[in-house]
């Protein structure tokens, strides 16, 4: 079994996902690893791949009996006594046993988007689809795997039309398993039905249910809070199924709070702005070293990996002169964190940033900033060392509290801007 943990809470969380699972490419997806490093900032979150699935050995089985003791296994690999369990989806089936089978293991059980059964028949009319149309899926699913995501709108709505997001889903499906594997594991799903399973959970139990949901009806939610004894049920507008799309943010307020008893507000929401500044060191060296194509090739890779965390960091980027990008963020721990991810994330290219951070009254442009605040945030960045994410008294001050450290650089004078600046360079 192939498993990872993020975050170093006090409590542990045991993510089991839905159908599919291939934890390289999923973290890839910025919502997606934005969602586990959100719950990562109270818990320690553990997430697996299924057996048979992404990296873990390509097994066969995977009765719900058999994934049950798989998660037994993670947990034991990860040095984990209780957890609450998190089961999305296909998952949450999986989890209710779990649950129900191991209370001195479950700390709390945790249902979004979760299936009680998937099959519509008469006695359960808010299943995925009928036998019929089920088996005319599977008979066209071998030419269907991997060549397209488009399949991506029918879990993510809000996601759909989107090529880069697309594409990712499309490697998350040639990545995950076979299309027989994928067949196989599909017609086993099919088949579960835990309404008799669910009066036996004697855990804590939040669930979570968006009303649109395109894929497991709401009812679905109705019915397990209505069946699992003194459950919590948190209703929430949106179509999208799994929790780490559209509303992220609401929907792990809701676990943090029903975990620990109080819910984190977002990155301070300010009327100023943050701004983050970025350039390559020594880029003209580098330039004339690669020659012309070279280095056209180079700022291309460099251009991509930046955005990638511009939008994990919900940065917006308002510039990119040459070597350099010029983002806006309405929070400075997030712009902060999206320098300090984006100086990782070239390296593999060979490639040394460094970045400045300022928080000030800024002047709106069109779609762009302006006013003295952003020029603060350059000069701040143009002092910054190779490697280093440097940050004026402004920022270090709206940021306590956030975990974030600092080294103090003392006080500088910027060019062409009145008076003396107290500069900190944050540390790692």
């Amino acid at each position: 079994m192939a498993y990872l943990v993020h975050g170093a809470g006090p409590r542990d969380i045991v993510f089991v996902a839905g159908a599919l699972t291939h934890l390289p490419t999923m973290w890839e997806e910025p919502a997606y690893r934005r969602f586990y490093e959100r719950l990562g900032a109270f818990a320690r979150v553990i997430a697996f791949d299924k057996r048979g699935m992404g990296l873990s050995d390509r097994v066969a089985g995977g009765t719900l009996e058999e994934r049950m003791d798989d998660i037994r296994a993670v947990m034991d690999a990860a040095g984990s006594e209780r957890a609450a369990i998190l089961g999305e989806s296909e998952g949450g089936p999986l989890s209710m046993l779990f649950a129900a089978t191991y209370p001195d293991r479950t700390e709390a059980l945790l249902l979004v988007g979760a299936e009680v059964k998937e099959e519509t028949t008469d006695d359960w009319p808010w299943g995925e689809a009928t036998r019929e149309r089920f088996d005319a899926a599977m008979a066209t699913l071998p030419d269907r795997w991997g060549v397209s995501g488009a399949g991506l709108g029918h879990f993510v709505p809000s996601a759909a039309g989107d090529p880069r997001a697309e594409e990712w889903f499309r490697r998350v499906m040639a990545n995950s398993v076979s299309p027989g594997s994928a067949i196989a594991f599909m017609r086993m799903a099919f088949e579960i039905d835990v309404r008799d399973v669910v009066p036996t959970i004697r855990v804590p139990t939040l669930i979570v249910h968006r009303r649109g949901d395109q894929v497991c009806h709401v009812e679905n939610g109705r019915f397990l809070a209505a069946n699992i004894p003194r459950a919590h049920y948190v209703e929430l507008d949106g179509v999208d199924h799994v929790p780490w799309a559209e509303g992220a943010d609401e929907i792990a307020g809701e676990i943090q709070e029903f975990l620990t008893g109080v819910r984190d507000a977002p990155d301070p929401e300010r009327v100023l702005a943050t701004v983050l500044f970025t350039d390559i060191v020594g880029s003209t060296e580098r330039a004339s070293t690669l020659g012309d194509r070279g280095w056209k090739e180079l700022l291309e890779a460099h251009h991509d990996a930046i955005r990638r965390e511009l939008e994990r960091f919900r940065g917006r980027e308002l510039d990119t002169a040459g070597d350099g990008f010029l983002a806006s963020f309405d929070g400075p721990a997030r712009a902060i964190r999206c320098a300090t991810a984006a100086i990782e994330a070239v390296r593999p290219l060979g490639v040394e940033l460094r970045a400045g951070v300022h928080t000030g009254e800024c002047e709106l442009i069109g779609d762009k900033l302006g006013g003295i605040a952003v020029h603060i945030g350059a000069r701040v960045a143009a002092r910054a060392a190779p490697g280093e994410v440097l940050v004026s008294g402004t920022v270090r001050d709206l940021v306590a509290g956030s975990g974030l450290s600092f080294d103090d650089r003392g006080s500088a004078e910027l060019k062409g801007i009145p008076g003396e600046w107290r500069l900190y360079a944050v540390t790692r």
